[in-house]
C-alpha cells in the first residue's frame, strides 16, 4: 500500500511540474504578430524650409524739404501714386535766430548797396565827362551789379526762412511730394506734427513710406546646417499663410555672408524674388515659408522611414529581416537622401528581404492587439 501511495504522489508532483512548465512555455510565446514590407522604388526630394514673410523689393521714405508742422495731409493708407503726385503740406515756423540773421544779412546788403549806387552814379557822371577811364568805370558798375545780386539773393534766404519757398514757385518745399510711383504702405505722422527735413545727423521724419507692391520678395531665415546645401539662382516654392493652396515661384538671390543667433541657433538671410500673378492681392509682410529642393533623385531603392530604427548608442539606422515565421534579425543599413517619408537606400537590405514594421502590430488569435514595446 506503501509503495502505492508513494506512486500517487510522485504522479501528482509529476502532474503540477508540467502543468506549470506548459503554462510558463505558452506564455513565454509572443501574441504579437508583426506586419512586414519590402523596398519600393520612389522618387525622393531633399527639402529645406525656411519661415519669413513676402516684403517689396524697395520701400521709400519720404522725407520733407524743410522743418515746420504738418498743415495737411492729402493721402491715405493704400492709395496708389504716381511719381509727383502731392502727399502733404507743410507749414513753415521759422528758427528764431536763423530769421534773425536773414533778417541782419537783409539789412546789411541794403546798406551796401545803398553806398555802392551813390558810387556809381559819381563814376558815372566821371565817365561821361571823360575824366576816369573806362576800366576804372567798369571796375564800379561790376562791384554795384554784385551789391544788388547779394541783396537779392539775403531777399530770397529771408523769404525761404520765412515761408518755405522763394519767387512764388508753384513746387515749393512746403509742398511733399512723392518721389517714386507705388502704394503708400504706412504713414506715421499726423496733422499738427512737427517735422525736420533730412540733415547730415538726421534722418529727418518720414511724411510717408511707398513701394511698388507688384515686385516682392521673400525674406527668410535659414538654419546652419542647411545653408551650405544653397546656391544663388536656386527655384523656390513660396506658400502664403494668409491665401492657402496657392503657391508662387520664386528664384534665390541673395545668401547672407553673415548669420545672427537666434533662439540659440545661427541663422542666415535668404532672400529670393517672387514671381506674382493677378489671382490674389499680396499684402506687405505676409508671413510665408519657401520650399527648396536641395537634391532630387528620380527612381531609387527607397525604405519606408516607419521602417527604420536606430541604435540607441552609436545613431546608426537598421532594420529588421523576417528570417522565418515572426523570426526576425538586425541589419544595419546605409542611407541616401530623406524627404521625411521614404529614404534612399544606398546598401544593407535587398529588393526580396521582408522588413519587420517594428511599430505596427496585427491582432492575435484572441482578436487582441498589444503594443511590443519595442526600443
Amino acid at each position: 500500500m506503501k509503495y502505492l501511495k508513494y506512486i500517487g504522489i510522485a504522479a501528482l508532483i509529476g502532474g503540477v511540474l508540467f502543468a506549470t512548465a506548459f503554462f510558463i512555455k505558452s506564455n513565454s510565446t509572443s501574441s504579437i504578430v508583426y506586419d512586414t514590407q519590402t523596398l519600393i522604388t520612389a522618387t525622393i526630394e531633399d527639402k529645406i524650409v525656411a519661415t519669413g514673410k513676402v516684403l517689396p523689393e524697395d520701400e521709400v521714405n519720404i522725407v520733407p524739404q524743410i522743418a515746420g508742422i504738418i498743415q495737411e495731409i492729402l493721402v491715405e493708407e493704400g492709395d496708389e501714386l504716381s511719381a509727383g503726385d502731392l502727399i502733404a503740406r507743410i507749414k513753415v515756423v521759422p528758427n528764431e535766430q536763423t530769421l534773425n540773421s536773414a533778417e541782419g544779412r537783409v539789412k546789411s546788403a541794403q546798406i551796401v548797396l545803398k553806398n555802392s549806387k551813390i558810387e556809381f552814379e559819381r563814376n558815372k557822371a566821371l565817365f561821361s565827362k571823360e575824366i576816369i577811364s573806362e576800366q576804372d568805370f567798369n571796375s564800379v558798375t561790376l562791384r554795384y551789379n554784385q551789391d544788388m545780386q547779394n541783396l537779392s539773393n539775403a531777399k530770397s534766404d529771408l523769404q525761404i526762412i520765412k515761408l518755405g519757398s522763394s519767387g512764388g514757385s508753384t513746387i515749393t518745399n512746403t509742398n511733399v511730394r512723392a518721389t517714386v510711383s507705388g502704394t503708400i504702405l504706412e504713414i506715421p505722422v499726423k496733422e499738427g506734427d512737427q517735422v525736420i527735413q533730412a540733415n547730415t545727423f538726421n534722418a529727418g521724419t518720414t511724411i510717408a513710406t511707398i513701394a511698388d507692391l507688384d515686385k516682392m520678395i521673400f525674406e527668410g531665415q535659414v538654419d546652419e546646417g542647411e545653408v551650405g546645401k544653397l546656391s544663388v539662382d536656386m527655384p523656390l516654392i513660396i506658400t502664403l499663410g494668409a491665401i492657402e493652396g496657392k503657391e508662387y515661384e520664386a528664384k534665390l538671390k541673395l545668401i547672407s555672408p553673415k548669420g545672427t543667433e537666434v533662439g540659440g541657433a545661427i541663422q542666415f538671410k535668404i532672400e529670393g524674388e517672387v514671381y506674382l500673378d493677378d489671382e490674389y492681392v499680396i499684402r506687405a509682410g505676409y508671413s510665408a515659408n519657401a520650399s527648396i529642393v536641395s537634391e532630387r533623385k528620380v527612381d531609387v531603392i527607397a525604405i519606408s522611414e516607419a521602417l527604420l530604427q536606430y541604435d540607441s548608442k552609436t545613431k546608426k539606422p537598421y532594420v529588421e529581416i523576417e528570417t522565418s515565421n515572426q523570426k526576425f534579425k538586425r541589419q544595419d543599413v546605409k542611407l541616401g537622401i530623406s524627404d521625411g517619408v521614404n529614404a534612399e537606400l544606398i546598401s544593407g537590405v535587398s529588393k526580396t528581404d521582408k522588413i519587420k514594421v517594428w511599430n505596427k502590430t496585427e491582432p492575435d488569435k484572441r482578436g487582441e492587439v498589444e503594443d511590443n514595446g519595442w526600443n
